[in-house]
């Protein structure tokens, strides 16, 4: 039975302009430019204003706020809205919004198509005499190697495959012979081992010399791969009756091999420009400090002249339907125009206002570039400063960075929690990292600070944290632990 229901509903929705001020301000600089450029060549109704002055000196004066003249208002000797009042409202039909689908690769973005480890096999392994029935077990055992050399999979659940895939009824006896003696034959040596102890195996064998040094390593890794990974020298030292010298060299020789014996081969990857450009500079002159934006990100935009005068010209003639749909489109393409205009007006405001605030927050940092003056900072803080929602401190700061006297940072690293030390102070747990840090390399390699020992050692320069405190933040900072670190 058909029933009609009345409800109401309360949502919110974001407009459209809202949805593109979210997205420019999370831009970074390049891709802002690259947004730019989309922008102005998909609405001709949006143009370059000529610079009389420097987009960079815009900022000088801290506080000062940017006018664009692109943010003028479309004025005209007759009212629009009525002309048009029968269609659509402007805001339904204007289109500002892309799709993650319709991004290009920049003009710095290269393309490189080296030759692949999975190439470079197959093509030696034609080389090498072999019958069929092995010729086609090797090309499927090579297929299956990952990036980085290693065969990972089972021997068993290869000949599996191969029954199945390849029709090839074998045994795991014969599939191993063929790893053996063809496969890890191969360039590059180490190639085709399942295991990091066999991979440096396969290296050292490959060296035909008489060295002592060679000798012992190799047997090392044969031998005594557990006690080399544990660092448990001393038992070594014991085993072949040898002095810390010969060991050392030993170990030298076994940190000449690769772990990751295709990490040189590319697999026809795309490799984006490295490249960072700032999306703030940050200058300090006497005692203080001053933020600005990039002149990339302050843009001069107006609407154009020439679609104002189209659009007068169009409507004078109400009659014409044709005239009439294209002084709609033109009216769409001056207000997605002039919305664009406002939405960077919005973002440079943003941007400006957000590293303001940061920039309060840690002056001391910024003056002295050490990391044990960062105070503890969350994006609640600077939101609470801006007025801004955290969601969008939190878009400002993603993958931005600025050019500060002490070099490139990226802003999200400022951030950090906070924790109270002996005086009852709150502290940025950067800084506790920081004098972590300094405890682990200036300790004695021969013995190494374990946990333990750096609780004490933090407990006296006045910060009580718990071990698994420290542990935490050791593996933070990638640092091994005590019996990793161990050296002779």
């Amino acid at each position: 039975m058909l029933k009609q229901n009345l409800q109401i509903k309360l949502g919110q929705k974001l407009a459209p302009q809202q949805i593109q001020l979210m997205k420019l301000i999370q831009l970074a600089t390049l891709e802002f430019e690259e947004e730019l450029e989309r922008e102005l060549e998909e609405n001709p109704a949006l143009e370059r204003a000529l610079d009389k002055d420097s987009n960079e000196d815009k900022y000088d004066e801290l506080g000062d706020e940017y006018e664009n003249e692109g943010s003028e208002s479309i004025e005209t000797d007759f009212d629009v809205e009525e002309y048009l009042f029968d269609d659509e409202p402007s805001y339904k039909t204007a289109s500002s919004n892309y799709s993650p689908d319709d991004e290009e690769f920049d003009n710095q973005s290269l393309l490189t198509e080296g030759q692949s480890l999975y190439e470079y096999l197959i093509e030696q392994i034609n080389l090498v005499n072999i019958d069929e029935e092995d010729l086609k077990i090797a090309e499927y055992l090579i297929g299956n190697l990952d990036n980085d050399g290693y065969l990972r999979r089972e021997i068993k659940s290869i000949v599996d495959d191969l029954a199945f895939s390849v029709g090839i009824y074998t045994k795991v006896d014969k599939v191993e012979d063929v790893l053996l003696n063809y496969v890890q034959k191969l360039d590059p040596p180490g190639v085709g081992a399942r295991s990091l102890q066999e991979c440096l195996l396969l290296q050292i064998e490959k060296k035909v010399t008489a060295d002592k040094a060679v000798a012992l390593a190799a047997d090392i890794l044969r031998n005594q791969f557990d006690a080399l990974t544990n660092k448990h020298y001393k038992k070594i030292i014991q085993k072949y009756s040898i002095d810390e010298d010969d060991l050392r060299d030993a170990l030298d020789e076994i940190s000449k091999l690769s772990p990751k014996v295709g990490g040189n081969f590319d697999t026809q990857t795309i490799t984006l420009n490295q490249e960072i450009i700032p999306d703030f500079q940050i200058q300090v002159k006497e005692g203080k400090v001053i933020p600005s934006l990039n002149g990339k990100n302050a843009p001069t935009l107006r609407v154009s002249e020439e679609y104002k005068e189209i659009l007068s010209t169009y409507s004078h003639d109400k009659k014409s339907a044709e005239h009439k749909q294209a002084a709609l489109f033109i009216k769409q393409k001056l207000d997605a125009a002039k919305w664009y205009i406002d939405a960077i007006n919005q973002r440079q405001n943003t941007l400006l206002q957000t590293i303001m605030a940061i920039v309060d927050l840690q002056k001391d940092y910024f003056i002295t570039g050490d990391d044990k003056d960062l105070k503890p900072m969350i994006l609640k803080d600077v939101a609470d400063i801006t007025g801004f929602d955290i969601s969008t401190i939190s878009r400002v700061v993603k993958s931005k960075y600025a050019d500060t006297p002490n070099g490139i940072i990226l802003l999200k690293n400022l951030f950090s929690d906070s924790l109270t030390n002996d005086e009852g102070e709150e502290v940025s747990t950067k800084e506790i990292k920081q004098h972590l840090q300094e405890a682990i390399d200036n300790e004695n390699k021969r013995k190494p600070y374990t946990d333990d020992a750096l609780v004490t050692i933090l407990k006296e320069k006045g910060y009580n944290i718990a071990r698994r405190t420290i542990a935490k933040y050791r593996e933070q900072l990638n640092i091994p632990v005590a019996r990793l670190r161990k050296e002779l």
